[in-house]
């Protein structure tokens, strides 16, 4: 076994440390506008389990917040230590979108924070819903700048190269780059699949304790609409970002895809074992015809092989090709929970069927591995690229010695299981105590469990308006 470089150890420590973040961030964007919703069910109809339910998930915002700015931290530092070349080169692009980024979105969300979190009863209820929306609209501009940013990476435009350096020459080709609205689109659908999934495992899990817990009924519900209508649509979207990235990045998807030869009517492989030193794809299983259809909407479209591009410029098609079926096959399976759940619904099961709520349990954490799915099939699929087609990662490096980054690596990993570890135990406690406790009268009725309306009127224990 060969030994690891400077450029793999801090490929690796990168890695390792964003797959961290991107997990609190994406929660906290879905969680954002899942908060602003259940405070304006408040304000509109006056159900107190709408209170309930917003003062329990913003407990659970609060830390997931913190834990991702902490996390974020540590990444932008590793910039300059392990990636001097790479902030060097591309910094006149960059280094201004990232700025954006902070004093925008990040001075938004600080600002109406406190509001959101301490305000609830020292501020008017429209000016606390103010905040909270803010809170959510930033959450969404941190989104936009930091996709901006990675796709741009992917699809650069907009810019000229002097003195080895990316200077801007267009700010509105840098930004809108090609696969910047495609991005942007499917990861914020992904954020509020993977909020829904963990909203919709809670509810179950209060379910299984008792069924005619309202707060519980109301969280499952919501989950479950939203698990019916998004995933659908982040199929379309997903097949859409593909055409974009067969039109831009042909080399990752003959690597998403297992594919070797330039043909017609490509196969699609279900399963199988991209090989990269004997250049095929073993053990395929594989469905005549139907990766041209997918990827060219036509029975015999042509779709490049991976033979097409030198060795040194293919991305490593075994990792590729297995993290996009962990996606896709997720996305399958949010699916098919969306589908039963409006099946149940027009049973008038969805709160009486325990195998189904112990399926939902089991989904809870299917969007976060989706979502690390998704972004390793993305940023692999680059490689061996940096800024595609123009910047080699291994020409990005700082002049640092492979034992000091795995020094820092092994530290990163024992602090962020520690420290993380502590956190998600915490969350986890949180989840399962659930919404604060008050003494039910009746069971509520289907409309009410599900998230139906009542006309306004005030709450107990509210204060002014």
């Amino acid at each position: 076994m060969s030994t690891l470089d400077a450029v793999d150890l801090a490929r690796i420590q990168f890695a390792f440390t964003v797959s961290f973040h991107i997990l609190f961030p994406a929660f906290t964007i879905g969680l954002a506008s899942y908060l602003a919703v259940l405070e304006g069910l408040f304000l509109w109809t006056g159900r107190p389990v709408f209170r309930r339910l917003y003062k329990f998930w913003l407990a659970i915002f609060a830390v997931t917040f913190g834990m991702g700015v902490v996390s974020g931290i540590v990444m932008s530092y590793q910039f300059g230590t392990n990636w001097s070349r790479f902030s060097d080169i591309t910094g006149n692009i960059l280094g201004p979108l990232l700025a954006y980024e902070v004093m925008t979105a990040f001075f938004l969300e600080a600002g109406f924070l406190g509001v959101m979190l301490f305000g609830w009863d020292k501020v008017g209820r429209g000016l606390h819903f103010f905040a909270t929306c803010m809170v959510a609209v930033g959450t969404l501009i941190s989104s936009f700048w930091i996709l901006s940013a990675n796709s741009w990476m992917h699809t650069p435009q907009g810019y000229a190269i002097r003195d080895g350096l990316f200077v801007p020459v267009d700010w509105w080709a840098v930004i809108f780059n090609p696969s910047f609205p495609y991005r942007l689109v499917h990861m914020v659908l992904a954020a509020y699949l993977v909020t829904a999934f963990v909203v919709g495992a809670v509810g179950a899990w209060h379910l299984r304790r008792d069924r005619y817990d309202e707060a519980a009924r109301v969280m499952f519900s919501m989950a479950m609409w939203m698990a019916a209508i998004v995933a659908p649509i982040q199929l379309f979207v997903g097949d859409q970002h593909g055409l974009n990235t067969l039109e831009h990045q042909p080399a990752k998807i003959a690597a998403m895809e297992g594919h070797w030869e330039t043909s017609r009517g490509m196969p699609l492989y279900l399963f199988g074992w991209p090989d990269m030193e004997r250049e095929e794809t073993r053990y395929g299983i594989a469905v005549p015809k139907l990766g041209s259809l997918i990827l060219t909407h036509d029975l015999n479209g042509e779709v490049k092989g991976l033979k097409d591009w030198p060795r040194d410029q293919r991305p490593n098609s075994t990792a590729v090709f297995w993290s996009f079926r962990v996606m896709v096959g997720i996305g399958m399976l949010m699916i098919l929970v969306g589908i039963v759940s409006l099946f149940l619904r027009w049973r008038d099961r969805l709160y009486e069927a325990p195998l189904f709520h112990r399926a939902c349990i089991a989904m809870g954490p299917s969007g976060f591995v989706a979502l690390l799915a998704g972004w390793i099939t993305t940023e692999m699929g680059r490689q061996p690229w940096l800024v595609y087609g123009h910047l080699r990662t291994a020409d990005g490096i700082s002049p640092v010695l492979p034992a000091n980054v795995a020094v820092t690596l092994a530290t990163f990993v024992v602090v962020y299981f520690v420290v993380f570890g502590i956190g998600t135990y915490y969350l986890m406690r949180l989840m399962m105590a659930g919404p604060e406790v008050v003494q039910p009268t009746a069971p509520p009725t289907e409309s009410e469990a599900a998230g139906g309306l009542r006309p306004l009127a005030a709450a107990p224990g509210e204060g002014r308006a």
